[in-house]
């Protein structure tokens, strides 16, 4: 009776834990309604989004369910240890490096050109219309099925824990995400990602704690076990027996290159760099960031590194599937009452990603290709409200893909991220730093990626399959090593961009566009007449309305820029050569002052 009132007791708690999280985003919906009047707050936020939000945004949507719950479970089943080097990658080169290279440039280029999408950027820094087109229908075809997956493994652990049909799990999560979507825009997205973040650190802190403490990992001892049977730290490498393509090392290297790389070219992240206000929330960001990947990617590959020695070979074979491993594993080894906070951390990881997703598509669709070429005078309330139901529109696409579990879109779904990473990397990463990349490399980019990406499902699909196999059977097999070509595509489009830009100088955007795209602000020092600095300002009529506005029409300032120092990415330098004017003014009057004084003595 005693048991059967503590299992009551932690069944209740689940369900206030869940219902608990619930409201919160219900709440943030309601408070954050009207933070988005217009289309630039509906996407940025008014007055852009702190650093400490940023990080989060940008982590929460990096590590979706699928990584806790798909990755973890089959790198970790099948490499051991050595799967904790992809959540090193991920926090060093997908993290850091990333924010190093792409924020602050991201920022100021989008800020220079107008640019309010990925494909908006590359119209506009290319001078090509056309690219718009092309870019936005390429992210459409891919960025919609990859949201399907953030419904993966919630479903077996929503019947397990809450006890609800799968059917209810997504229809709730898609519901959830909806409404603060369609009411908040990325303000609303910005504060629940802090709030799943938050929920984030300490779901998969006291996870592995608890895995690590229970009587069959025992601390040291089981991941001594782990290492012994071959799955330690250092991946194993070829064997006689072994092609390179199958062997773990290779395949650990090829994770860490698809998921730390790639990111660096996905829309949905991407974005993050836009609303960021400046540049010390650029620098918060990236120390925050690094941290929350560090602790959240790391803890989850981690944990999935143990599955091995809770699930044996056996007991795998019953569950027929890799998404099940880390779910299974959860559900018989942790407390009944922490089950509700890692549901809410899978739901929460789910959420994050799967708003950030909706986000890029619906701003893709409406700004790239209804504004773009079916109606480009469409009134800003009317574009606002098209951004809004679209968001309605692709959650509910995205829930659809997961209940059906439609073959092509699982096909797309697994090539997604190699795919979007592969036809952008090169024109977006190049663009930022050179003036010289020009459209004819972008369209090739995109153009060979694809193509790579076909031929290569193709050739290994018949080449790594036996005689006689059917077009089916080849597409399965060859989409099976997708980690493989993604690399392959993102390694193509960083030598095809460049070369193809070289070959069609002619193509190059105009001087202008160039001079506006590289344009970097300054800060204009005021010291000597307001008593502090002003402002920064994108061009001199800024700053001139600036200094307007303090009351100060009849100061004139000349900017002295450093051409070499803007290349490599430095501040410029700025003069105020009116405060220089009235300091040497003044130390002219002390020496005649001095003069005079000397000459009546």
């Amino acid at each position: 009776m005693l048991t059967n009132a503590l299992c009551a007791a932690d069944g209740f708690a689940q369900y206030i834990i869940f219902a608990a999280y619930i409201l919160i985003i219900i709440v943030v919906a309601i408070v954050c309604r009207r933070k988005s009047a217009s289309v630039n707050e509906f996407l940025f936020s008014k007055k852009g989004v702190g650093g400490w939000l940023t990080a989060f945004a940008y982590g929460a949507t990096y590590f979706s369910a699928v990584v806790f719950v798909g990755y973890a479970g089959k790198f970790g089943y099948n490499f051991g240890l050595s799967a904790v080097w992809i959540g090193i990658g991920n926090t060093v080169i997908g993290t850091y490096i990333a924010w190093q290279v792409l924020a602050r440039r991201t920022k100021i280029m989008t800020n220079n050109l107008g640019a309010r999408t990925m494909p908006e950027f590359f119209e506009k820094r290319y001078d090509s219309k056309h690219i718009k087109l092309v870019s936005s229908i390429v992210i459409f075809i891919f960025l919609i099925p990859y949201s399907s997956s953030v419904y993966q493994g919630l479903g077996y652990v929503f019947e397990q824990v809450i006890g609800l049909d799968s059917v209810w799990c997504i229809l709730i999560l898609a519901c959830l995400t909806a409404l603060y979507l369609f009411f908040g825009g990325y303000f609303a997205t910005s504060i629940t990602d802090f709030i799943q973040g938050i929920i984030m650190i300490i779901g998969i802190v006291v996870t592995v704690f608890v895995l690590l403490a229970s009587p069959t990992m025992n601390w040291g001892e089981g991941l001594s076990y782990i290492s012994q049977m071959g799955k330690g730290l250092i991946p194993a490498g070829t064997s006689a027996n072994t092609p390179i393509i199958d062997s773990p090392a290779f395949n650990v290297i090829i994770l860490v290159l698809l998921t730390s790389f790639g990111i660096w070219a996905l829309p949905q992240s991407i974005h993050k760099f836009y609303a960021v206000k400046d540049d010390d929330a650029i620098r918060k960001g990236k120390i925050i960031s690094t941290i929350f990947s560090l602790i959240v990617g790391g803890g989850a590959y981690f944990m999935g590194s143990m599955v091995t020695r809770f699930v044996s070979p056996e007991t795998y074979e019953k569950l027929g599937s890799y998404d099940m491993i880390v779910p299974y594993m959860i559900t018989n080894n942790l407390p009944s009452a922490l089950l509700g906070l890692v549901v809410v951390l899978l739901f929460s990881a789910s959420m994050s990603t799967l708003a950030a997703l909706t986000l890029s598509s619906s701003s893709t669709v409406t700004m790239d290709f209804v504004k773009g070429y079916i109606k480009r005078d469409l009134p800003e309330k009317n574009t606002n409200i098209l951004l809004r139901c679209l968001c309605l529109v692709f959650v509910a696409l995205s829930a659809v893909f997961a209940i059906f579990e439609v073959d092509a879109i699982v096909t797309l779904m697994s090539l997604s991220w190699g795919v979007l990473a592969g036809c952008f990397i090169g024109p977006y990463v190049l663009g930022l730093y050179s003036k010289k990349m020009n459209k004819a490399g972008a369209y090739a980019s995109i153009i060979a990626s694809l193509l790579v990406t076909f031929v290569l499902i193709l050739a290994l699909g018949y080449g790594l399959s036996s005689d006689g196999i059917s077009f089916g059977q080849a597409i399965k097999t060859g989409v099976a090593v997708s980690p493989f070509i993604g690399v392959v595509s993102m390694a193509v489009s960083m030598v095809v961009t460049p070369v193809f830009s070289l070959i069609f100088k002619k193509l190059n955007p105009s001087q202008k566009t160039i001079d506006v795209a590289f344009f970097v602000p300054a800060e204009i020092d005021a010291d000597a007449l307001c008593g502090k600095v002003i402002g920064v300002w994108n061009s001199k009529e800024e700053m001139q309305e600036a200094l307007a506005a303090a009351g100060k029409e009849e100061v004139t300032f000349m900017h002295h820029y450093d051409e070499q120092k803007i290349a490599d990415g430095g501040e410029c330098e700025s003069e105020n050569f009116a405060a220089k004017k009235n300091e040497d003014n003044k130390i002219a009057e002390e020496k005649n002052s001095a003069a005079s004084k000397n000459k009546t003595k």
